[in-house]
């Protein structure tokens, strides 16, 4: 949601306040990306920041590269916001997101008009050429991509007529319900089982005053923590209870995970709520392959709280982790057997075999910041501590990680 604020006002007419930015190094490089491509961002001593948009077609060719770090969401969103526009930009990232495919966003988004050139492999560094006259496309997801899909629907902003996503799985739905409040014109309709997401180009969007909620993804780390570690009783406020981010949160209420949702609100357009969670004996349990779209990222932590439950846990739909930040199957299964924890695993699916994690081993992140936090959070319930390779890349999505666990008693530090 910080990404999408921050984007959505650099395109849109008038100044956009946002509070609550999640000031992750990935997010402040989207910032710094809008601000290069002529939306002026600032920061104001509240923590508050400012955007003053540009309107839809309205972004410009950078001087310079725009450097996006490790985040894939950024830079494929902002590869949709883009391509319908007749600019020249190259896109780079941190040796992590210079192996991630490309492809999956750059093949939609060229059936506008846009020209990419891209390094081997259809990956980064990426060149943009933006289409002057972009044509509308009608584009089916051939994987369930929350990220793919916002691509697709950015390019049709400044695209003249209907463009058109068909989602045969459900994800999340943050971009249309955001652009909705910026005033885009969306429409969303169920056809044969799948949604059509259909946005009229070339309208304006007026500017907001948004507040953003606290990120599930972020709050799933303290979360299991809080369920693993005997004596646990912690409250996580603020938290964004959209029904396409929830996933986690059924699954491990499911595991006999004893978590209260309270205080229930909307607020921003997505409703919000606070997680008061106690420490629990966990059972194993088959996560439905369904149920992935909705806790993509969630599954390293997810693993953990796994090794600790009593039985299996089967998690089925998992392809779309092998083209995370790392094979994040692979590096979730070795991390787990490095620490004592038995598994079985496939293409798609993971199964872990519960009881206690042994702990004492050392764990490769592979530059993968959801890695390094899910062991770390092992080590705090683990027989014998865990260690990881690698903790500098936590800050692109979770600044002060270590800080706030240590403070509600974990003792995490440096090797």
């Amino acid at each position: 949601m910080s990404h999408r604020a921050l984007m959505f006002g650099a395109v849109a007419i008038g100044q956009t306040r946002i509070t609550g930015l999640l000031e992750a190094e990935d997010v402040v490089n989207s910032a710094k990306a809008m601000a290069a491509l002529g939306a002026k961002t600032e920061k104001l001593p509240d923590g508050t920041w400012l955007v003053d948009g540009v309107g839809v077609g309205g972004l410009k060719s950078p001087i310079g590269d725009l450097d996006f770090g490790n985040s894939g969401t950024g830079v494929r969103l902002a590869m949709g916001l883009m391509a319908s526009t007749d600019l020249t930009a190259r896109c780079i990232g941190d040796a992590s997101l210079s192996k991630r495919p490309m492809g999956r966003v750059t093949r939609p988004l060229a059936a506008f008009g846009t020209k990419f050139e891209t390094a081997e492999g259809d990956r980064l560094p990426l060149k943009l050429h933006g289409a002057a006259n972009a044509k509308p496309i009608t584009y089916t997801l051939p994987v369930a991509s929350a990220q793919v899909k916002s691509a697709v629907l950015l390019a049709g902003l400044n695209t003249k007529g209907v463009t058109t996503v068909i989602e045969p799985i459900a994800t999340r739905d943050h971009t249309e319900r955001m652009l909705t409040s910026f005033g885009a014109k969306i429409s969303i309709m169920m056809k044969d089982g799948a949604r059509h997401i259909s946005i009229e180009g070339q309208h304006e969007l007026t500017a907001q005053d948004l507040d953003i909620p606290g990120d599930p993804s972020s709050a799933a780390f303290p979360m299991v923590a809080a369920l693993i570690t005997e004596g646990s009783d912690i409250v996580i406020e603020n938290i964004m209870l959209n029904p396409t981010r929830t996933g986690l949160i059924e699954t491990l209420i499911e595991m006999h995970g004893d978590i209260t949702i309270e205080n229930r609100r909307v607020a921003g357009g997505e409703e919000v709520g606070d997680l008061h969670v106690k420490y629990s004996r966990l059972k194993g349990v088959r996560v439905p392959p369904e149920r992935a779209p909705s806790m993509i990222d969630e599954y390293p932590i997810l693993s953990v709280a796994a090794s600790f439950a009593e039985g299996t846990t089967r998690m089925e739909g998992l392809e779309e982790l092998r083209v995370k930040e790392s094979d994040r199957l692979n590096t979730v299964e070795a991390g787990l057997q490095a620490n004592g924890v038995a598994t079985a695993s496939g293409h798609d699916w993971l199964e872990v075999h519960g009881g206690g994690a042994p702990g004492g081993g050392k764990v490769t992140t592979h530059m993968d910041h959801r890695i390094a936090m899910s062991f770390l959070v092992m080590g705090l319930a683990s027989r014998i501590h865990t260690k990881i390779d690698d903790s500098a890349f936590i800050a692109t999505s979770f600044p002060g990680f270590t800080e706030l666990l240590n403070g509600m008693g974990a003792r995490i530090s440096p090797a």
